[in-house]
């Protein structure tokens, strides 16, 4: 019967999600009183770029950005396919992210490359263009000027400059196992290692030696990578608290030559292994990514269920070593939110623009011709408030100088220059 209660949610949400060919869009919820008071302590504690993928606005998913501090948040992408697994630049310029091909893919297809494409996109959403055909879970290496990137069982790098395309690892001849997926492949800063999370014919995370060849089992679980220096590996375990979901939490090892050191079995988990494990019911913790100064961890967690793109994951941020306890929540929304990235540094994330009375007269003339989503419909009456809020304080300001002008003419020459 336990089983049973973490796989109805999953299968009901599958089945959802054929019939509505997307995710739930959700709508915004408030934070508690509690919520809003960490919420508040968060803003301009931390400088930097939260990129993530989201249903919010369109159930197929848009890439959104946010400051650091959880503020600031507005759509980057907008398409009729499925973006996600957004990765930020180095530099904080750019953003490299999954396009499906047409229309709704689920993230469990991510294992058949023919349905997606890697893309690129400006940090204020210009330029927007495919970088690497039929591929999925693209990543940066430190210079910005390569990525590394999966095609199923195959992993590549490619110079962005030439397009030149190498294979770096080859699943079923490394393995010698037919049907071995290679997931979300992360290789180390010093690129000499590659965590990876098998699926497929195999299922268990570990870390392939680029140089001599040979693999270092990590566990079991999932999402394995990387801090900034290569000093840790970390990753998602099916252990833990979760909630009313299913048990998941992160851990974290120490890594020497690109090979774990603490280890994980029988005796149960070190406590200095457990990154982080939510209390109460929201503890179902997936997609970890620790900043690029090793200081913040940011993350999704969800209460029910556990499928990726359709649960209500939420977004969280912890300053790493502080009490678990004072991990702040930063998104507040029944839609799905998922994959974060996060970067450091002085690139603040503009605020979205206010409507212009031709973009809401374009948007309203699409709604009505064409038909529109309750989600754009959202938007469009939303766009329209903002418009009517500007062309009334604009109103009033002139109004307000209408009134100063005309007084000014009833006072004497002689009160005027005495004011």
């Amino acid at each position: 019967m336990k089983a049973m209660k973490f796989v109805l949610p999953s299968l009901f949400a599958t089945a959802m999600a054929f019939a509505q060919q997307g995710a739930p869009t959700g709508a915004a919820v408030d934070p508690t009183a509690d919520e809003q008071k960490a919420l508040d302590a968060l803003k301009g504690k931390v400088e930097g770029i939260i990129a993530w993928s989201t249903s919010r606005a369109n159930s197929h998913h848009d890439i959104w950005l946010m400051n650091a501090d959880g503020t600031g948040a507005h759509a980057l992408t907008a398409s009729d396919n499925v973006d996600w697994f957004p990765r930020i630049s180095p530099d904080g310029s750019k953003v490299l992210f999954n396009r499906s091909k047409g229309g709704w893919v689920p993230e469990n297809d991510a294992n058949y490359p023919e349905k997606w494409d890697l893309w690129m996109v400006n940090l204020d959403g210009s330029d927007a263009h495919k970088v690497v055909e039929n591929a999925t879970w693209g990543t940066w290496r430190p210079d910005g000027k390569s990525i590394v990137f999966s095609r199923a069982g195959k992993v590549f790098t490619m110079d962005l400059a030439s397009k030149a395309e190498t294979m770096i690892l080859d699943g079923e001849v490394a393995f010698d196992k037919s049907g071995v997926i290679l997931q979300e492949p992360n290789m180390s800063p010093d690129g000499k290692h590659l965590a990876i999370t098998l699926r497929g014919s195999m299922r268990e995370t570990g870390v392939w030696n680029l140089e001599k060849g040979g693999w270092t089992k990590s566990g079991d679980g999932c999402q394995i990578d990387w801090n900034f220096d290569g000093s840790k590996l970390y990753r998602v375990n099916p252990t833990g608290n979760g909630g009313t979901a299913a048990p998941s939490e992160i851990l974290w090892f120490s890594a020497k030559d690109g090979k774990q050191v603490e280890k994980v079995g029988f005796f149960g988990i070190p406590k200095n292994v457990r990154l982080m494990d939510l209390p109460g019911r929201r503890s179902h913790e997936y997609f970890p990514r620790i900043s690029p100064d090793g200081k913040w961890l940011v993350w999704g967690a969800t209460d029910k269920g556990h499928d990726h793109d359709m649960f209500d994951y939420e977004l969280y941020m912890w300053k790493i070593g502080e009490p678990v306890e004072s991990a702040t929540r930063i998104t507040y929304h029944s839609g799905n939110d998922r994959w974060p990235d996060i970067w450091l540094g002085k690139v603040p994330v503009k605020a979205a623009p206010v409507a212009t009375a031709a973009d809401v007269k374009a948007q309203a003339a699409a709604a009505v011709a064409g038909g529109a989503s309750d989600a754009k419909m959202d938007e469009l009456i939303k766009a329209i408030d903002r418009l009517t809020d500007a062309v009334n304080a604009l109103t009033r300001t002139q109004m307000d100088k209408n009134m100063a002008a005309e007084g000014a003419e009833h006072i004497p020459a002689g009160v005027a220059e005495a004011k």
